[in-house]
């Protein structure tokens, strides 16, 4: 897709007599417009720091050029992801809360069949009781299923765009609004906690036990 039918989908998505169907397609085709060429940013800086690395290993005599690559690499593209990054979060806090209400309007097939699901994740999903849009593509990761089935990671523009709305709320939130992902029946409760110190030094926290003898139970602090 080129820029310019990239912002004639915009001005369509803009419409206010634009379908839900119609919507939902114009993001994904955005999302997936903005996404690529994200990574093409990304690759062309991991190509850059790759040559600066190479030319670390000659240092002093290659310093400069090493320096001047690695500020290349940071200084390209940053203009076109400071444009793209508000794009996603937009998509992708709509998304997960599905403000636009897709799931409500089209239904839950009609939503599977704009998502590329395939036949055997949506039954699954039907059975795992998911019913929302934010189940579908960023909790279950199920657009676009048939071409990443038995993939160990998640992908899909519709995911890149809740995943950055969802990093965004997890940078911006106060500390008391998210639950601590150490606490006991957290997804990291027993994994220790590396804590840095105001001097600098870094200690490790571990989780306190329950031992249980013929005395009782009682809690150790492990420190």
């Amino acid at each position: 897709m080129t820029p310019t039918q990239a912002t004639a989908l915009a001005n369509i998505a803009m419409k206010p007599s634009i379908t839900k169907r119609d919507s939902l397609i114009v993001a994904r085709r955005l999302a997936r417009y903005f996404c690529e060429s994200a990574e093409a940013i990304h690759d062309e800086r991991r190509m850059l720091r790759r040559g600066a690395a190479v030319l670390r290993q000659f240092e002093p005599f290659t310093k400069q050029q090493a320096d001047a690559l690695e500020q290349q690499a940071r200084d390209y593209g940053a203009a076109k992801l400071e444009a793209v990054r508000p794009v996603l979060l937009a998509y992708g806090g709509d998304l997960i809360r599905d403000h636009s209400g897709y799931m409500e309007a089209l239904g839950f097939d009609a939503v599977c069949d704009l998502l590329n699901v395939n036949t055997v994740e949506r039954e699954q999903a039907r059975r795992d009781g998911v019913d929302d849009l934010s189940g579908l593509i960023f909790v279950h990761n199920l657009e676009d299923s048939a071409s990443h089935r038995g993939e160990d990671f998640k992908r899909g523009p519709l995911f890149e765009a809740c995943l950055e709305a969802m990093m965004e709320f997890c940078r911006t939130a106060p500390k008391d609004v998210l639950p601590d992902p150490f606490a006991p029946g957290g997804p990291l409760y027993g994994a220790p906690i590396r804590m840095v110190q105001p001097d600098g030094t870094v200690t490790i926290k571990r989780p306190d036990l329950t031992v249980h003898d013929a005395s009782g139970s009682r809690v150790v602090n492990c420190g």
